[in-house]
Parts: structure tokens; sequence; C-alpha cells
């Protein structure tokens, strides 16, 4: 794929090593107050997807894999089961059940899901160092930075076989461990060389309903660390696994821009374009979601008041949400645009909650029949810089109806408030059982308290006393 790109060419050589150099190099004091706020909401954000995925069939299925794999205990936290372990088991299953419900963040201009790779790779490190809170933002921010800058450099062509989370979330992973291991340049750009040699995920698996996207974030959580680790025992790496003849881009992308991986380093902060997710559905649903429910709100439309819901949409959207006519289990029902609609045009919402019952839910899935997705030219060029959401709604009575919106809820633009935050977190953190109640508030008290920590251990008060957590 390489030699087809000629972006590719213009490579200097040094991307990796220079981005590689930023993120051994980035220090708490360097990080504006605003993107230190922004990285502590996602990480709340990011538990609370965790803990949801306590007793889904996947998640049960990897805790098994650690407990059978794994020590008997450690100086990292399984979130879902309470259990400890090695920091690498805990941040597999970690980065796999914080991206099971559909509800960890994503970074529009890279289309990848930053939290579930860079967090579990982090906390588990932190936990096994003991290092500070601060440093635990510092790594994670490093992280965000380098995963999302790798996502945008391998470019939209990438994404057509590849999932980036799972492909760009192992340097994403790398750099965290590795900023929290105290690397200088020249190990992180090993890290990074070992991490790039193992990227893998693809999206075959949504033709299936295979448990994959879970095990894409496990991996390369995983294999962040096991490079970090690696690196930090003196294994080398190549030096040029971006940007090289015959690495990361030339075997997985035709459209590679080298200047994405450097684009203002230390200037533009990405973690800040991040956006949470509002629906509990795989991105590219929720802008048509927004904008249906703009259509049924603002004409108080019944279900059965609609005929035909035409979304107008990226190419990006037709090629992940096009692989499959009729959900086989909730977690593919995500991944089709008609059953999300459907939700939204019955409940009004397409949440958890909805999402659980939608395999029995005839009203919300005879929208399936009825949403026709079609490409739009303005919508694709902005993507994925921009994901907009436009619908035209027929309506039995034979009117046409049109619904937009720019940016979608979550997006920076339209961002959820603390309280929606810790709404959103306690409805995750419930759902699975992995919490009480009771729990909750003093769980977010320590989780919106993670900078102010000076020693990160065990999260969770039902795995040890408040008292020795920080």
């Amino acid at each position: 794929m390489g030699e087809r790109n000629p972006l590719l060419g213009k490579a200097k050589g040094t991307e990796t090593a220079e981005l590689a150099a930023f993120a051994a190099g980035l220090s708490y004091e360097a990080i504006p107050n605003d993107v230190i706020a922004r990285i502590t909401e996602l990480f709340v954000d990011w538990v609370g997807s965790a803990l949801s995925g306590n007793g889904q069939r996947p998640i049960s299925a990897l805790e098994q894999y650690a407990d059978e794999m794994g020590p008997a205990a450690g100086p990292a936290e399984i979130l879902t089961n309470h259990r400890t372990t090695s920091p690498i088991f805990a941040a597999a299953v970690n980065a796999a059940a914080s991206h099971v419900s559909e509800q960890d963040d994503v970074h529009n201009g890279s289309v990848f899901h930053p939290a579930a790779v860079v967090f579990p790779a982090a906390l588990a490190t932190a936990q096994a160092l003991g290092a500070s809170g601060r440093d635990l933002l510092a790594a994670s921010v490093a992280g965000y930075e380098v995963g999302i800058r790798v996502g945008e450099f391998l470019g939209r062509s990438h994404y057509t076989v590849f999932h980036t989370t799972g492909t760009a979330g192992a340097l994403a992973a790398a750099a965290a461990a590795g900023r929290l291991l105290a690397f200088g340049p020249a190990t992180m750009l090993h890290a990074f060389g070992s991490a790039g040699t193992q990227t893998a995920g693809l999206w075959e698996f949504l033709r299936d309903a295979a448990d994959s996207k879970q095990l894409h974030t496990a991996k390369a959580a995983e294999n962040g660390l096991m490079a970090a680790w690696l690196a930090r025992n003196g294994f080398t790496g190549a030096k040029k696994i971006l940007e090289g003849r015959q690495g990361l881009a030339a075997g997985m992308s035709s459209d590679a821009d080298p200047a994405r991986l450097l684009d203002r380093l230390g200037e533009r902060w990405a973690v800040t374009e991040t956006s949470f997710k509002f629906h509990a559905s795989c991105r590219h649903t929720h802008p048509a979601a927004d904008a249906l429910l703009q259509v049924i709100e603002t004409h108080n439309l019944e279900p059965e008041d609609v005929a035909e819901v035409v979304t107008h949409v990226h190419q990006g959207a037709i090629d992940v949400l096009g692989a499959v006519s009729m959900p086989q289990s909730v977690h593919q029902a995500k991944f089709l645009m008609g059953t999300t609609l459907g939700l939204v045009a019955v409940h009004r919402r397409a949440g958890l909650a909805e999402f659980a019952q939608v395999l029995n839910d005839a009203k919300a899935l005879s929208f399936i029949e009825r949403t026709r997705m079609v490409l739009d030219p303005e919508v694709d060029s902005a993507y994925p810089a921009r994901w907009i959401g436009k619908v035209t709604v027929m309506t039995v009575e034979g009117r046409e109806l049109h619904g937009r919106v720019d940016e979608p809820k979550g997006d920076p633009g339209n961002t959820l408030s603390r309280d929606e935050i810790e709404a959103k977190f306690c409805s995750l953190a419930l759902s699975g059982g992995a919490v009480r109640e009771g729990e909750l508030g003093p769980l977010l008290d320590r989780l919106w308290r993670i900078g102010e920590i000076e020693r990160v251990k065990i999260l969770l008060p039902s795995n040890m006393e408040a008292s020795k957590i920080a």
C-alpha cells in the first residue's frame, strides 16, 4: 500500500523519533490546566465504561483467561471483578471491559477511541510503580497525543480494513507506560518500534457478531505494556516504525500523511478535541441519531408516523455499518444504523437499557427496513474532522422532514457537563453490578481528585480501605 502513497515519500524519516521524544519529555507542568481538567473528565468517564463490562460474556471470558494464565494476585487491579493481577493482564481485561458497552470516548479526526487503550495501560503501570496521580494524568495525556496523531497519520484508507483503536492503540499504550517508566527519547523510540510491529485489528468480525473488537483493545493495551517493559530491559525496536519503507503506514495505508504525526506538538492538545459518547452504539450512528431525535421532538412524531428515514452519511459509516442486515447480538445491533435509530424513535434515547432489550423490541427493529444510508458529499468531505448528522424523514402522511446536527452530543462544542458525566458514570457503573449504589459517591470523589493522589493504588472502595488508597 505504501508504494501507492505519494505523501509517505515526503516523510523526513525522523517522525517516529520526534513523537517519541515528545512523549518521553512531557512534564505535568507543561500541560495546560484545561488539558488536565479534560483528561480527568475522560478518566472518570473511562472508569464508568470499564465497570459496565462486568458480567458481559466477552469480558467474563477474558477474566477467566487472566485467572488461568496470570498470577493469583498482583499490584494491578481488574476493575470488573475486583481482583488483582499483573499489570499486563489487568490492562488487557480493563481495556476490553471499557470498550464493550460502546460508551468510551472517541477522537473524531483520528476515528480512534483513546480511553480504552491509554487508561488501562497507564493505570496498571501506575499501580505497579506506585506512581503519583499527577504522573498518571501526564502519562495519559502523552498516550492520547501519540495515539490520536498516529490515527490521523494512518488516514481513511487504513480505517476501511483496520480498526484504528487496535492499531494506533498499541503505540498510545506504549507512550503512556513509557512516560510512567520515565523513559528517555531513545528508550521510548524502542518501545514505539516494538508496539508498532505488533499492531492489528480487522473489521471482519462485524459480519459474524464476533467478540474481536474487545480483543483489539485488550491486545493494544497489552502490546503497549509489553513493548514498554521490553524497552526498559534493553530490547530494541524499529526506529522508523511509522514512516519507514516497510513500516506501519507502508503496509496498512495508502493515504498516510507524515505531517499529521508532528502537528503542532505541545501547542495543539488533541485531548481537548476528544468527544464523549452519549449513545451506547457505534459512533458512526450518533450524528444521524441526534438529527432524527431533533426531527422527532420538533414535530412530536410517534414511531408509527415514520415511513422512512434516509441518513446522509460519510463513507466510513457505510463501510462499518453496512456489513449486517439483521443483528445476531446486542453488540452487533450497536453497529446497525436501523437499530440505533429505531431505539431513538421508540424511546427517544439509545442507552444501555434500551440496547439490552433491542433484540426483542419489534418496534425498534422495524426501523432496520425503514432506514437507508446514502453517501452525502458534504458530510463525507467534512469527515473525519467533523461528523455532521443529516436525515430526511418521510412520514406516512407524505411529509418530508429534515434534521441536521453539526456537532453531535458529546463533541467538544456540545460536550457533557460534569453532572451529565456523573450521571453517565453512575448508569454505567451500576449496570453490571461491579459497584453498589452506596459506593458511587466515594468512588467518584476519589476519581475526580486522582491528580492529588500521592501513590496510585487500588481504586475501588470494595477492594481496599479508602484510607489506604491515597
